[in-house]
């Protein structure tokens, strides 16, 4: 009779040493900051309806002075308003380009 090949266990292919996780260290809490006085122009702008950048783009061949875009600002909100009066006398709860 043939002789028999002796079993033997294979190895297990080596794994890396699993890393342990490090707990990252927490930054410590600042202060809440107390918010800044607003003066009359950052309540000002921060009411604007138009966007200063965008009305600058649409201009090609002049400058465009601090007082345009408050100017312009109150234009569109008298025309908001009036378009709101309109919308209003036709029984109608949206703006339409008609109103304007």
């Amino acid at each position: 009779m043939a002789a028999r090949k002796k079993a033997t266990k294979k190895k297990a292919a080596k794994r890396p040493a699993a890393r342990k996780k490090v707990a990252k260290k927490k930054a410590a809490k600042r202060p809440a900051r107390k918010p800044a006085a607003r003066g009359k122009k950052k309540a000002a702008v921060a009411g604007m309806i138009i966007s200063k950048s965008r009305t600058k783009a649409a201009v090609q061949n002049c400058n465009v002075s601090a007082e345009f875009y408050e100017a312009l600002d109150e234009y569109v909100r008298e025309a908001i308003a009036t378009a709101e009066r309109r919308a209003a006398g036709n029984k109608r709860k949206t703006l339409r380009s008609q109103d304007l």
